[in-house]
This record gives structure tokens, C-alpha cells and sequence, in this order.
């Protein structure tokens, strides 16, 4: 098991998948805090706050209320303080745009919301070797 002390940052509105996605990152026993926003003001507001610890990756729902997943996209990677965190991109949309909007802001990956548990649980595994979540420094 891998420890570390930088936290995910999950931007999310629905419970259901919010809870999902911490379930499946237990799963395949990554270890870091999870930090929950319902939205991308708030979680905007939240890396921008100085007393916080800008977590290893973002892990992004892209349509929720307040401010949506690409608006958020926009204001991280016009941030210069913001715009190395990695941000993958969680949905249940397959609409084109959606993903070409999210890799003109630089997204590092974008992932279908699979309906089956344990092809989420796949998808955690996929996000978690490939950006090694629980080894960052």
C-alpha cells in the first residue's frame, strides 16, 4: 500500500458518484485524502485559498451547477499558481464538444463514468497507475 500526504481534489455534484469514486479509490488502495466539491466555484475558491495544499490531481465532473467543468477548466489553466495540477475529466457525457473543449484547456485525461462498479473501479486503477496518485511528492 502507497501513502501520501497530497490530496485528490474530486469536483463532483452527484453523492452517488462522489461516493463511488472514493469506494473505488479505496479499491485499488490509493490512501489520499479526498477533498469534495459539489462546484467549480467552490472548488476554484478552494485551490486558490493560500491555507490549502494544492492537491496531486483533480479529478472533474464536467456538468454541474454554479460553474460547469470546462468554466473551471478555463479559470485553473489561466491560473499560473493552478495550472500544473493535473485535471482528469469524470463524466457521463459523450457529447464531442464536451471532450474537445476539455482537451483545448489541457485536460490530462478524460474518462467515461462506466454504469458497471468494477469498470469504475478499472477506471480509478487506470488514473491512479498512470498519474501514480499515491506516489507523487
Amino acid at each position: 500500500m502507497r501513502v501520501t500526504n497530497k490530496s485528490i481534489l474530486l469536483v463532483e455534484d452527484d453523492r452517488v458518484d462522489m461516493m463511488m469514486v472514493i469506494r473505488a479509490l479505496k479499491q485499488v488502495h490509493v490512501t489520499n485524502k479526498v477533498v469534495h466539491l459539489e462546484n467549480g466555484e467552490d472548488a476554484l475558491n478552494y485551490l486558490r485559498d493560500e491555507d490549502n495544499e494544492k492537491p496531486c490531481i483533480i479529478l472533474l465532473d464536467l456538468n454541474m451547477p454554479i460553474m460547469n467543468g470546462v468554466e473551471f477548466l478555463r479559470a485553473v489553466k489561466d491560473d499560473e499558481q493552478l495550472r500544473q495540477v493535473p485535471v482528469v475529466v469524470l463524466t457521463t457525457s459523450d457529447e464531442q464538444q464536451d471532450k474537445l473543449n476539455s482537451f483545448n484547456f489541457g485536460v490530462a485525461g478524460y474518462m467515461a463514468k462506466p454504469v458497471d462498479y468494477w469498470q469504475f473501479v478499472e477506471v480509478m486503477r487506470s488514473i491512479d497507475t498512470y498519474w501514480t496518485i499515491s506516489e507523487m511528492p
